[in-house]
């Protein structure tokens, strides 16, 4: 027997899944355009490699199948 899951679980986990995307893409975007000042500016880089991490968790989101 095969146990279906329901629509509304597959939707919200493939929008949070975009949503995810979406906010790590405009983190290493206005990380990159915008560079923050001298005190902070040795932190842009934990910044970068948070907002890709988003974006891989965002399509592992999309790519994944709900059981």
């Amino acid at each position: 027997m095969s146990r279906e899951v329901p629509v509304g679980l597959a939707v919200a986990e493939k929008f949070l899944g975009l949503l995810i995307i979406v906010i790590g893409v405009i983190m290493v975007y206005v990380t990159h355009t915008n560079p923050p000042a001298q005190p902070v500016a040795s932190y842009s880089g934990i910044f970068m490699v948070a907002g890709i991490v988003l974006i891989a968790l965002g399509v592992f989101l999309i790519l994944a199948k709900a059981e």
